[in-house]
């Protein structure tokens, strides 16, 4: 049950594609007041838990701490941050013993319509309570249901499908901001050909532009960039360009003359195009939550796809803003000011705060403004949409473009709603172990929001990796649908081949190929029926006490349940099973071994050259046998499909395929129903 309630005179999202009436009833899940904004209270019981809230920090459950929803360029991912660069505003509120309560409360899920700056403080004022205080103009939509899977479900059908990716998307892929020329890119597919790794992408940061223009090619660095797409395709091997939200302000450049022309970019105060500051120096934004201006801009990704380009990452759409040209001038000012003064600590961190106040300032995001349907908006009222329509810009440009193809397409900014565009990937992390643990968690909270297509930056953007840290990232994002290796300029290389035990990256790798035919038809079901593709335990099992403490598992499709090593040097980890379960033991494809372990909390060993995985009692997945060497997913058209897992009695598995590149499913050609016997089992 859906109940949809309105307040103020809310700015139309597209977050929800239902058309839910107007509920009638009294507002009562939560205490609600209309003081500067709408505030919602409840209390929360000691045995509830909190699930959602898609891209943030912290644990999978989400109470002890104050969550803001306010999309933010900050690339430091520590406890402390209270946003990062999505805004996801949709949490489960699970009553464990909701038919104890001698006040009636129950379970149920919460999602606040609002693009401006929402607060959720789920028990950090007051442990026992939940606060959300959002503007007073928005939408709130309460979902109750048989549980927690199926509040999920009901709002993943108000928000709709999930994007659908190629299937050359979910294959291992390469990127690093610093990769300057054609000469550096066949190095590093020749480094990963040469030694037998698989390799699907490789991923052209800021670096490829002329300038840093959104929409060019450097020719000095690409001379014949359409031919050079074409070698690297005839290696199996996609070019992923980026694209930034600013267009640089240059006379003669197409885009800025086009933009200004037609008024398609975000206005200041003064009716004048607005002029803050990312790579290229000065930019104007295109003003996205403009239809007209959106359908321009997104009419521009044709140009690189006119020379072979069939996948993009929208990035700094937040927007990023290194400083705003009123701003700027300002703080010069008052830093010539301080020229000759003595310095005290007081003036100090004066001087060293007002210059790191020059990025992302709030001020500046009160300063611009769009234009949605004739009505001029402040962009601090709608902040959160911008890189939702960025990436919407891109998308609805592919369906008129390539409409028959499916189009790679991923950004780092969002809002609920995005997700029937493109993905995410959760943005510049660092090569620290805990977030290795962070990207674990992040996962069944952005697919609660419907963002499926998504992983981190394995090995970590920033920082230097090490060999067992990237071994280790590289198992815990074995089943995560965006597989992409990426580091930033200046820190040490992690190409796989880099490092010193080549042959174990190389069969961690194959594995992931292996078990793509199960990474794809999971994904492919959980988009196609609304479903969660990565789950927490205790959503498998709620009636399990035990599984609503675990904090660094997580169920993986129908069968399978992962606990990846996320601590340095550790050799193992205790892993615990809320039923007996199947332990498979991947050394590599043609190196598997298996036990059945008993419910409860065992100590597992875990080599830092292996994969271990737990598959669930009747149940099964594919697992491609590559007997020929293999470098792409096209090539697993030609690998036999094997099956391990854990059944006595025959068991029936749904296993969805198709051509992994058409626009479109056809149900009766692409699902097939598969009887697997014990003695079919390979493990």
């Amino acid at each position: 049950m859906i109940q949809k309630y309105v307040f103020g005179q809310p700015v139309n999202t597209d977050a929800v594609v239902l058309d839910i009436p107007e509920s009638q009833e009294e507002f009562s899940v939560m205490e609600l007041t209309e003081s500067d904004g709408i505030r919602l209270c409840c209390r929360m019981e000691e045995e509830d838990v909190v699930y959602g809230l898609g891209e943030q920090v912290r644990g999978i459950n989400k109470r002890g701490f104050s969550y803001i929803s306010y999309a933010e360029d900050d690339s430091i991912h520590i406890e402390s941050r209270h946003s990062l660069y999505g805004a996801h505003n949709f949490l489960v509120l699970n009553r464990r013993n909701q038919k104890e309560n001698p006040d009636g409360s129950r379970s149920f899920g919460i999602f606040v319509d609002d693009p401006g700056k929402v607060v959720f403080d789920v028990g950090e004022t007051k442990r026992d309570q939940l606060v959300i205080q959002a503007g007073g103009d928005c939408v709130i939509y309460v979902i109750e249901g048989e549980g927690m899977k199926e509040i999920v479900k009901q709002f993943r059908r108000l928000i709709g499908q999930s994007y659908l990716p190629p299937k050359w998307a979910f294959g291992y892929q390469q990127s690093r901001w610093g990769y300057q020329n054609e000469e550096d890119v066949r190095e590093v597919v020749k480094g990963h050909h040469d030694r037998g790794i698989p390799l699907e992408a490789v991923y052209l940061d800021i670096d490829y532009m002329e300038a840093y223009k959104d929409f060019t090619v450097d020719e000095k660095k690409f001379p014949e960039f359409k031919s050079f797409v074409g070698e690297m395709k005839g290696r199996g091997v996609h070019l992923v360009p980026i694209i930034d939200a600013g267009v640089k302000i240059e006379k003669g450049y197409p885009v800025y003359e086009e933009g200004v022309r037609n008024h398609y970019f975000c206005k200041d105060e003064n009716g004048e195009d607005f002029v803050a500051a990312v790579w290229p120096g000065r930019v104007h934004f295109p003003d996205v939550l403009n239809p007209e201006a959106r359908a321009w801009f997104g009419g521009k990704y044709e140009i690189l796809m006119e020379q072979g380009i069939d996948g993009f990452w929208n990035d700094m759409n937040e927007p990023a803003i290194f400083y705003s040209e009123k701003n700027l001038k300002k703080v010069m000012e008052e830093v010539i000011s301080l020229k000759d003064e003595n310095l005290d600590i007081d003036s100090y961190f004066h001087l060293t705060g007002i210059v790191a106040g020059l990025a992302n300032n709030q001020e500046d995001y009160k300063s611009f403004y769009h234009n949605v349907d004739g009505v001029k908006l402040r962009h601090d009222k709608v902040h959160n949409l911008y890189g939702f329509n960025m990436t919407r810009a891109a998308a609805e440009a592919f369906g008129r473009i390539a409409p028959d193809k499916r189009t790679l397409l991923f950004s780092r900014s969002s809002y609920t709603g995005m997700h029937r565009y493109g993905g995410i990937w959760t943005g510049d992390n660092e090569s620290w172990w805990s977030h290795i643990l962070l990207s674990i968690q992040q996962m069944p909270s952005l697919n609660m929001c419907g963002i499926l297509y998504t992983g981190s930056d394995i090995g970590g953007f920033a920082s230097d990796t090490t060999e067992d840290l990237l071994m280790r990232w590289l198992e815990a994002a074995m089943f995560t649908p965006l597989m992409r290796n990426h580091s930033a300029k200046g820190t040490r290389r992690q190409e796989v081949y880099q490092f010193e035990h080549i042959e174990d990256f190389r069969n961690i790798i194959r594995m992931r190929y292996g078990l793509v035919p199960y990474i794809y038809s999971e994904y492919m079901k959980a988009a196609l029926k609304d479903e969660m593709y990565f789950r927490p335990v205790a959503f498998d099992y709620p009636e399990d006490s035990f599984a609503y403490q675990v904090e660094d598992q997580l169920m993986v499709g129908e069968s399978v349940m992962i606990a990846p090593v996320y601590v340095q040097n550790a050799k193992g980890r205790y892993v615990y099973l809320p039923e007996e379960m199947r332990m498979i033991r991947m050394r590599s494809l043609e190196d598997l071994t298996s036990q059945v372990i008993e419910k409860g909390c065992h100590y597992i060993g875990m080599e830092l050259n292996e994969l271990v995985i737990f598959v669930k009692k009747n149940h099964v997945l594919p697992l491609a046998v590559l007997e020929n060497e293999v470098l792409t997913t096209a090539d697993l058209a030609e690998a036999d499909i094997k099956w391990i897992g854990f059944v006595e009695e025959p068991v029936e598995y749904v296993f969805y395929d198709d051509d992994g590149i058409s626009g479109s499913c056809v149900p009766e050609k692409d699902w097939r129903k598969v009887t697997v016997r014990k003695t079919d089992l390979v493990y």
